[in-house]
């Protein structure tokens, strides 16, 4: 018999064995001031590999110690899976996941992150070309949290009932809790990357088409937009003019020689922006394959051998940038290539996409022999989100060894979370229909809002044919997102301003004179953008975050925090923006029609209560870093709208165009001040920070008015800054 001390003992145990494990406790450590990450569990902690988002010096400072009212992570069991779930309270609008079609808030939608050749994509698409685990939450009250899921791998976002993330494996949440929308997205920038300031070049208006071809076709485009008086400042050049197809190789029938074409193109003011996909058709004697083969660069199959897909040249093995050696390789091929005279790469097809499999990419059983620092060997499951990346990586570095006196430019249709330190986006292949117009402004909008700003969409529609009054509208709205691009695929309607007839040109001259005006605000745009990681194009809710009217607001926006833009996006002009609260008055930047009156394709531009935005001339082209300095010709026109206590001021941020003179002192900040002077305005220019020579520029004030308002007279301006 049992004594009772034994009895109990047997019967605790008896208990424990029968009740379910306890659930593992969360751990949480600070990476910041309200910036916590979350282990569902310390052995998850324990095992974790290296972050594929968050820059290599981002660590936990110390334990945290979350308060009550902190935003905190649950994660529920899941058979077969993984999920972190979040709730939000009501009134909550959220945002961000990456590149997405449809609304600018995201609230209800399910989006998969899975980076894929989207061709043909709609409003529907599960998954396109990038991938953000990551979303922003504005409160009813304009404070804000973001929520990031530390996963490369397939994770599906749900925002129907809060915030949820599902995932084949567990992984960390990071949850970044601010007063304002802006905070936040400056707070990830921190933790993933800002973006480079970009060359002043490729800020300008761009020209595309699968493809222009032969070389005599080039030349005939940049004739065209020079003898139009149409500005622009890059051609892009597709893949017809390599040989059968293949990276690093030229067709000499077609484009003999490549330099020449380039030097041509330099001397009228152009840039060249050429494509080179991370495919190497698998053919002993041609020189990228046999190199990789020596190096042992390429991607492997399950068993071990080189993995072959078939892309655009045939059968064709892909180099394994999860290695430094092989990313070097890929690198020293980009920068030989660019000593022909190119200014940008442009990495496409980099998903990775490969034809007629059901996939439309490599097999997740691949294998990528990864350094250390990357987490070691794994498989493609691992490591697919963030191929494209990786590859825009290399490329990046690459041009940056090649020349080290200039700032690289590189576009990457594939990419992920923390990809923006080395590539511009653009949202792929869409259509053109009027629905991608629409989603195109709202997309750009949300991968700002998960850590791209230099990003746009393929003006006009890369499939289809646009009418005349699609394009035009088109052209009206897309100058005025960060990237500006028209392109077009084979076998459609061209789509260069002037193949849409005179009347759809003369808007399209418009719209991108409008851009070209706006070059210094847009450049002291891009520069806050890459210090501070605030969005270049931004949500018209920033104005605001408070005002619940704004939240939805899907055609207007903001570009930088001073210059709002209302676009037409719907083709009866039926659409009406919520504006901010104040005097958002209107700026008569774009030339008039011929009658005198505002173009009505084109977007209206009010200027914020209290700002000061400068303008520029007309000019062609960007122009060399000898034609930053100050001219006597470059009269600089500010835009002044005074507050309700009649003040204004606004920046200006001048350096040399591209290089890196400017991390060395060479860039001046000039500051305007409006104040008032009797019964009218004084205004003055100091500047207030960089070492760079002061200009001589001219310079006009022009002070808007609302109507109804009396104009206000300027007692005083500098003649000059």
């Amino acid at each position: 018999m049992l004594r009772p001390r034994s009895a109990a003992l047997v019967t605790a145990l008896a208990l424990a064995l029968a009740a379910p494990a306890a659930r593992a406790q969360p751990v949480a450590e600070s990476l910041g001031p309200r910036i916590v990450r979350w282990w569902p569990d310390a052995d998850v902690r324990a095992r974790a590999l290296p972050s594929l988002a968050l820059l290599p010096h981002v660590h936990a400072e110390s334990p945290a110690r979350p308060g009550p009212r902190d935003v905190a992570p649950a994660f529920p069991p899941a058979p077969g899976g993984f999920v972190a779930h979040v709730d939000v309270a009501g009134g909550t609008s959220l945002y961000g996941t990456g590149m997405v079609p449809g609304r600018l808030r995201r609230n209800g939608t399910t989006t998969t992150l899975w980076n894929t050749d989207a061709y043909g994509w709609g409003g529907d698409s599960p998954s396109l070309y990038q991938s953000h685990p990551w979303v922003l939450a504005v409160r009813r009250d304009g404070s804000a949290f973001g929520v990031l899921a530390d996963d490369p791998g397939r994770i599906v976002i749900d925002l129907a009932h809060g915030i949820e993330f599902r995932g084949a494996s567990p992984f960390a949440v990071i949850v970044i809790d601010r007063g304002s929308p802006d905070s936040v997205v400056m707070a990830l920038a921190d933790l993933t990357g800002h973006m480079p300031l970009p060359p002043k070049w490729a800020l300008g208006w761009q020209q595309c088409r699968f493809s222009y071809t032969p070389d005599a076709e080039v030349r005939r485009i940049a004739t065209e937009y020079r003898a139009r008086a149409i500005p622009c400042d890059v051609l892009w050049v597709d893949i017809d003019y390599q040989d059968r197809n293949r990276p690093f190789t030229f067709d000499r029938r077609a484009f003999p020689d490549p330099d020449a074409l380039n030097a041509w193109l330099h001397g009228r003011g152009f840039r060249s922006v050429w494509i080179v996909d991370p495919h190497i058709k698998e053919e002993p004697g041609y020189a990228p394959y046999d190199e990789g083969s020596a190096g042992g660069f390429w991607v492997r199959d399950a068993s071990g051998a080189d993995y072959a897909g078939r892309v655009w040249p045939g059968a064709c093995v892909f180099p394994d940038v999860t290695r430094a050696d092989a990313r070097a390789w890929w690198g020293a091929r980009i920068g030989a290539f660019a000593r022909h005279g190119m200014d940008g790469i442009w990495n496409d097809m980099d998903e990775p996409a490969v034809f007629d499999v059901a996939t439309k990419t490599m097999p997740e059983s691949n294998v990528h022999r990864a350094d250390a620092a990357l987490g070691g060997p794994a498989t493609h499951r691992r490591f697919h989100n963030a191929y494209g990346m990786l590859v825009a990586r290399a490329s990046f570095e690459g041009l940056r060894q090649a020349f080290p006196d200039r700032r690289p430019f590189v576009l990457s249709r594939a990419n992920f979370l923390g990809g923006q330190k080395w590539a511009a986006a653009w949202t792929g292949d869409n259509s053109a229909t009027w629905d991608h117009l629409r989603w195109s402004v709202a997309m750009t909008l949300n991968l700002g809002l998960s850590g791209q700003p230099f990003a746009g969409a393929d003006i006009g529609g890369y499939a289809g044919a646009p009418d005349p009054a699609l394009f035009a509208r088109w052209v009206g709205v897309g100058t005025l997102l960060p990237f500006a691009r028209a392109h077009s695929e084979k076998g459609t309607a061209r789509k260069e301003p002037w193949a849409f007839g005179p009347a759809a040109e003369a808007t399209c001259r418009r719209a991108i004179e409008t851009r070209y005006r706006l070059l210094p605000y847009l450049y002291t745009v891009f520069r806050e953008a890459s210090v501070t990681g605030s969005p270049v194009a931004r949500p018209l809710f920033f104005a605001d975050p408070a005002d619940a009217a704004l939240r939805g607001e899907d055609a207007a926006f903001l570009l930088g925090r001073d210059v709002l833009v209302e676009p037409q996006l719907d083709e009866a002009r039926r659409n009406h923006a919520a504006l901010p609260r104040g005097a958002w008055r209107i700026a008569p930047v774009a030339a008039a029609r011929g009658d005198g009156t505002p173009d009505p394709d084109l977007p209206v531009l009010r200027v914020r209560p209290g700002a000061i935005v400068p303008l520029a001339r007309v000019a062609q082209q960007v122009g060399d870093a000898s034609d930053s300095t100050a001219g006597a010709n470059d009269a600089t026109t500010l835009l002044v709208s005074l507050d309700a206590s009649r003040r204004a001021e606004g920046t200006v941020y001048e350096d040399d165009g591209d290089g890196y003179a400017c991390q060395r002192g060479a860039y001046r900040v000039t500051r305007f001040v409006a104040a008032p002077d009797g019964d009218g305005v004084r205004v003055s220019a100091t500047v207030v920070a960089g070492s760079w020579p002061a200009g001589r520029r001219p310079l006009q004030v022009e002070v808007l008015t609302a109507p109804g308002e009396r104009g206000v007279r300027v007692t005083r301006a500098p003649l000059q800054y």
